[in-house]
């Protein structure tokens, strides 16, 4: 869910390097599943930040991840840890420390990482770096942007992204029930919001509502304890078990002129900012495919059947390679659409299509995956479960992936089949 800017070029290293960079890394950095060394085109400094987050993951995060997932809690001491990689604020020219500015790929790469260890952790990292960072980024003004985004990227101020609401999903670009209200002093909101991650405990969280007088969609910045701002957490869920989402409950909440997002007039402005957020979901996919094939290739050189390891079966290969095919494809696609950002080309069609592609393949990947565990596939021991369990969550959020077809085929076609 990590914003990817497409107003952003960077520099690319030469082949060379990049080539280099990968010989250099030690053999226990290295993918299995990166079968045509896509690790290979970040530039040296890039790869760099790459291995430091696959490093954090494995030694901070995954240790963690299981007895929090089972509880359905989140870790607050990840906030400290995350603070600590200090990769919050590298997609934000200008804001976070400056040695850890990246390209689009890289920004990419990283949401792939953090979710290739535990969708949900990564997925909290992601609402507060991507969503709620990039709605500052692209719809605040200078002032706002200084005031909110260094804080933010130094995970000193959490945010979260109110935009999905209880019965508006979908719809909610036409449809949106929240409502705006300027009294001659403040705006005033009313109306609630479902699904709302890290919503519990944010500080601040990014709320869009209808004004009442133009019909426009408007952003709002609401800061903990305003009152009539009410989070509950949704309990019960069977994926991202972790990520404390909310169902936000906005009665008359006041919020003054200077947290209204200024460069926010229509939800046109907002659509920009979902652009860039949903191809991050596609990286999360790419993510959660990497970790589910790791687990099953390390699995079934294990695990012993008839005498041999179960690696050794025709059967065992086939999903394992129709998997490696699935991430090698969708990795592809990611590195081209990373491409495009940098060109500034990008479009809605592009991000929707990967989305929607990905997010069809991670769900093939992780059932081939789970299946080659056997009965050990549903419980958390061998971690396969919950990636097979997240997996619907990436698949559901950010668009379902009919609403993702139906924009790609508006734009091949000419024509729309929205109702």
């Amino acid at each position: 869910m990590t914003a990817l800017l497409p107003e952003k070029a960077t520099e690319k290293a030469t082949d060379k390097a990049s080539e280099k960079a990968s010989e250099n890394a030690p053999a226990d950095e290295r993918l299995a599943a990166d079968f045509y060394d896509v690790e290979a085109l970040l530039p040296p400094h890039e790869r760099e930040l790459l291995l430091r987050a696959r490093s954090f993951m494995r030694a901070e995060i995954k240790p963690l991840v299981n007895e929090y997932w089972a509880k359905g809690e989140f870790p607050r001491e990840l906030i400290g840890k995350f603070s600590e990689l200090g990769l919050a604020g590298v997609p934000y020219e200008g804001y976070g420390d400056p040695l850890t500015a990246g390209s689009n790929l890289l920004v990419g790469m990283l949401s792939m990482e953090y979710t290739r260890t535990d969708a949900s952790s990564a997925t909290f990292f992601g609402v507060h770096s991507g969503l709620a960072m990039y709605s500052i980024y692209r719809g605040g003004d200078q002032e706002q942007r200084d005031r909110w985004l260094p804080s933010m990227a130094a995970l000193d101020t959490i945010g979260a992204f109110a935009m999905t609401e209880p019965l508006g999903g979908s719809d909610v670009a036409g449809g949106m029930r929240t409502t705006a209200r300027w009294d001659g002093e403040n705006w005033v909101l009313n109306g609630a919001k479902r699904w709302i991650g890290n919503a519990t405990f944010a500080d601040l969280v990014v709320v869009w509502a209808r004004d009442e007088a133009d019909d426009k969609v408007k952003g709002f910045v609401v800061e903990k304890g305003t009152p009539g701002f009410s989070p509950v957490k949704i309990e019960n869920k069977i994926a991202f078990r972790i990520v404390e989402n909310a169902e936000i409950t906005l009665t008359d909440v006041k919020v003054p002129e200077a947290n209204r997002l200024q460069r926010i007039n229509s939800f046109r402005d907002v659509a920009e900012i979902l652009r860039a957020t949903r191809s991050g979901v596609a990286w999360q996919a790419l993510g959660v495919m990497i970790g589910a094939y790791e687990l099953a290739l390390d699995y079934a050189k294990q695990r012993r059947q008839f005498g041999r390891p179960i690696a050794r079966f025709q059967m065992v290969q086939d999903l394992l390679v129709k998997s490696l095919g699935n991430i090698t494809a969708c990795w592809g696609m990611l590195v081209q659409l990373a491409r495009l950002q940098d060109a500034g080309v990008f479009r809605d069609e592009h991000s929707s299509l990967a989305k929607a592609f990905v997010t069809s393949r991670m769900r093939e990947v992780v059932a081939w995956c789970r299946e080659i565990f056997g009965g050990n596939g549903i419980v958390l021991d061998y971690d396969i479960a919950r990636f097979f369990a997240d997996a619907e969550a990436i698949y559901s959020f950010e668009g379902t992936r009919e609403m993702n077809t139906l924009i790609v085929g508006k734009a091949v076609t000419g024509e729309s089949a929205f109702v």
